[in-house]
């Protein structure tokens, strides 16, 4: 670029500055590759019209720059090219941080102001009909790409405003994947498979970002092809590879206050829809009654997530949940519900090594006057660090479940050792 043109980070605030005072419509309109070639050809066009000329090597560089600022979100479009990437989270301008390979590392970019951190988070909610402000000051949204978004901002947040964004992997997880990189053993592999063709009904609890909606995604691969599946979620994250799936997403409340539609009116809605399984997202409140009463009037095999510890402080939740439902219920028959439903759950979680996995496969065997009654059939124990910071463990095989008779009665044939 010659010196009379001014230098790239001039040349590119001008173009930009002629590119937002000239408004054009086919700039914001479209898919988000409509609005990046139409934004390149005014980036030429403009060039043109001033008589500046720049290599193609710079040319691209620019468009890019300029594209991530005017229809992107700026800097951070270079940490969401980026497919190791998997968690974005924006503290203050100058404090963002990334989750590369399950550790947290400092960002090497930077906003300029809290301003800027505003624009961002109405520029992706904007288009959606969703608001930020005093009167609501947090929100969810989802990205063109899929990936989640949610900001929160003061008086909630005290140093201004933050925003976390979750991504999900452009290729679709896979039993064999998840094999491959130690989230499951094989032996895991071939009973969950069975289970869920056998239509049990499966819990995957864990904490946040433990990697219970990538699992969740990766059952539902051995759901049978002609099986009709409606899903529910709170914001869409579930990638389903397959044909007859109806997804339902909650709505928040409009500006005017209303418009709000829960996880629970779509979970009755969906028991109307002729559904072979019902998969929720998550559950998170008084929901869990009508999943349960689904589990245990004809949609069997239906799964979903829950954030939890254990397995064992899962059925707690569950219990304090369906209590939410607001129905009166005694302790003793929501016991008796979840005995009567549950099948299964997989428990995963975020080693010290930033790792995902799958510890505890354990199985619901029923209500006693102690409560109800687990029983571990896998569990993985760490047992150490190997040289290169991994963490490393033993799988124990517990007892056969008792549901292995039931399984087999589906036709399904799973063979069950330490092997």
């Amino acid at each position: 670029m010659s010196e009379q043109n001014g230098s790239g980070v001039e040349l590119k605030e001008r173009v930009r500055r002629r590119l937002l005072e000239e408004r054009d419509p086919a700039l914001f309109e479209g898919s988000q590759a409509d609005k990046r070639l139409n934004l390149r050809e005014a980036v030429r066009r403009v060039l043109e019209e001033d008589r500046v000329i720049i290599p193609g090597s710079e040319m691209a560089s620019l468009v890019r720059q300029i594209s991530d600022e005017v229809v992107g979100l700026g800097p951070l479009e270079e940490l969401l090219r980026d497919p190791k990437v998997t968690e974005v989270m924006i503290n203050t301008p100058d404090s963002i941080y990334v989750e590369l390979g399950g550790r947290i590392e400092r960002a090497r970019v930077s906003l300029e102001s809290e301003a800027q951190i505003l624009h961002l988070i109405e520029r992706v909610i904007g288009p959606l009909g969703l608001r930020i402000d005093e009167s609501q000051p947090y929100v969810e949204a989802r990205l063109p790409d899929g990936s989640r978004l949610h900001a929160i901002i003061p008086p909630l947040s005290i140093h201004g405003p933050a925003v976390t964004i979750r991504r999900f992997s452009a290729l679709p997880f896979t039993y064999e994947s998840l094999s491959a990189n130690s989230t499951v053993t094989p032996p895991m592999v071939g009973f969950l498979d069975a289970a869920v063709r056998a239509r049990m009904n499966i819990i995957i609890s864990g904490g946040t970002g433990s990697g219970k909606t990538t699992l969740l995604n990766v059952l539902s691969s051995s759901i049978p092809a002609h099986e009709r599946l409606i899903t529910i979620e709170d914001a869409a994250e579930l990638r389903l590879a397959r044909e007859h799936v109806v997804s339902l997403e909650a709505r928040p409340a409009n500006i005017e206050g209303r418009g709000l539609v829960t996880v629970r009116d779509l979970l009755r809605n969906a028991l109307r829809m002729r559904p072979d399984r019902i998969i929720v997202g998550e559950v998170r409140g008084g929901e869990a009654l009508d999943m349960l009463q689904a589990m245990n009037t004809g949609h069997e095999g239906s799964l979903s997530t829950c954030h939890a510890n254990s397995p064992a402080d899962l059925l707690v939740r569950l219990e304090t949940m369906v209590m939410m439902a607001e129905l009166g219920l005694a302790p003793g028959p929501v016991r008796q519900q979840i005995a009567a439903a549950l099948d299964l759950i997989v428990h995963t979680s975020r080693l010290q090594d930033g790792s995902r996995r799958v510890t505890r496969i354990t199985e619901v065997r029923g209500l006693t006057e102690d409560g109800l009654k687990l029983a571990d059939l896998f569990r993985f124990r760490p047992t150490g660090l190997d040289c290169d910071g991994k963490v490393i463990g033993r799988l124990e095989v517990g007892e056969a479940p008792a549901c292995l008779d039931r399984i087999e009665s589906a036709g399904v044939e799973v063979s069950w050792g330490r092997d």
